[in-house]
């Protein structure tokens, strides 16, 4: 079976950062061709990729992954029934959500300084993540509890529109990076997008800064000449391979025939996998980023179109890259071995199957990958790709 899968593969060197660091501040690593590796992980970019998505796409096409559901539901009932007094709206959004997820939705025990019980909106027991769309059907069911009896809540026919509400016309980013739901597997989403942890091409090293701060006030001279603050952060540079693989059939399929009754219905997709295309390369994880302005961009982005499946190009950095002899540096190490090992790969396993690519670089460094794809600005690749999307899904 033909399928449209979009592989997306990323050289991007970061100066000194700490992109993503473990529980005690240390950034994370990994050991992989008997080296060790700087590591952000998958997590970090997707939610820095996520947080893009609302400089492109309308609210109306975003989800929101949070605890406080029954807090967010609340201010949607408010807008449908002013009449309706905040304790109230937290209880009905309760019950509503864990109609619709089987997730319990209660008031955590916290109470006010003077050691009275605060008023405290329910939270879920773990993040859901739910559509615009989905918000303000749950909260329409919600509002109309309202003076409805305790019988309304238990109604099978209340459950089956609040569940059929939360499963359906998902939002672009629950649709690409998916939702897991304890409590309630029927509403589950499959993630049609699949992100690696990049990791370096070369081996890495953790240093350390050892700060200080000054005391703007010291100002007499018997004060103490010393800090005011001193302490350490820990950090690392690198040029890092990143990876990520969308199953375009099975993004079209968790976007249903989308939010707009007014469009193509190839429309909601390409939408989808423009935005991805644009804030998966351009994001950065925001760890410490005040520290370190690490605000680089790609070196090289190669995207190809795949009819089979999935294909990450990891094992060309398997042996880590070394330095220029003359110059120093990992690029140009790194976009010659990729450049070896994707014609290899792709013809030991048949996997070229001649269909589209397209390649991004930046300077000299990176020639060696000109012979992959047709060379394209950044604009010119969403929508090189957004074009190739719609084709595929009969929408050309």
């Amino acid at each position: 079976m033909t399928r449209t899968i979009l592989d997306f593969h990323v050289l991007q060197t970061v100066p000194p950062s700490c992109l993503n660091r473990d529980d005690t501040g240390t950034p994370k690593t990994a050991v992989y061709g008997g080296v060790r590796r700087a590591r952000v992980s998958s997590q970090a970019w997707k939610r820095a990729t996520r947080r893009e998505f609302h400089e492109l796409l309308d609210p109306s096409e975003l989800g929101v992954r949070t605890r406080r559901i029954a807090e967010l539901l609340a201010v949607r009932i408010g807008r449908i029934d002013g009449t309706i007094a905040e304790a109230e709206a937290w209880n009905l959004a309760a019950q509503t959500v864990q109609l619709a997820t089987g997730s319990k939705v209660e008031t955590p025990k916290r109470r006010a300084k003077e050691g009275q019980e605060a008023a405290v909106a329910p939270e879920a027991k773990y993040l859901l993540f739910l559509s615009a769309h989905q918000l303000d059907g749950l909260a329409e069911i919600a509002a109309k509890g309202h003076g409805a009896g305790k019988d309304y809540f238990k109604d099978k026919t209340t459950k089956e529109l609040a569940r059929q509400l939360a499963g359906g016309r998902h939002s672009v980013d629950i649709a690409l990076f998916g939702r897991m739901v304890a409590d309630g597997a029927e509403i589950n989403v499959d993630a049609a997008a699949q992100v690696a942890h990049a990791i370096s091409v070369h081996r890495a090293d953790n240093e350390s800064d050892y700060y200080t701060a000054v005391d703007d006030y010291k100002e007499r001279e018997d004060d103490d000449a010393g800090a005011g603050m001193i302490g350490t952060v820990e950090f690392n540079s690198a040029t890092l391979y990143r990876y990520a693989a969308v199953d375009v059939d099975l993004l079209r399929r968790n976007l249903g025939e989308g939010l707009r009754e007014d469009e193509r219905t190839t429309e909601p997709v390409r939408r989808a996998v423009e935005a991805f295309t644009r804030c998966f390369l351009t994001s950065m994880p925001t760890g410490k980023i005040n520290t370190f302005a690490n605000h680089t961009l790609p070196d090289a982005v190669l995207v190809k179109v795949r009819s089979t499946r999935p294909v990450s190009f990891a094992g060309a950095f398997e042996e880590p890259c070394r330095t220029e002899p003359e110059t120093g540096g990992y690029v140009r190490h790194a976009a010659r071995a990729l450049a070896s090992y994707v014609p290899e790969v792709e013809k030991a396993y048949g996997v070229a199957g001649g269909d589209p690519a397209w390649l991004l670089r930046i300077g000299s460094s990176t020639e060696a990958l000109s012979g992959l794809a047709t060379e394209v600005s950044l604009d010119e690749l969403v929508k090189a790709v957004g074009a190739e999307v719609v084709r595929r899904q009969g929408g050309a």
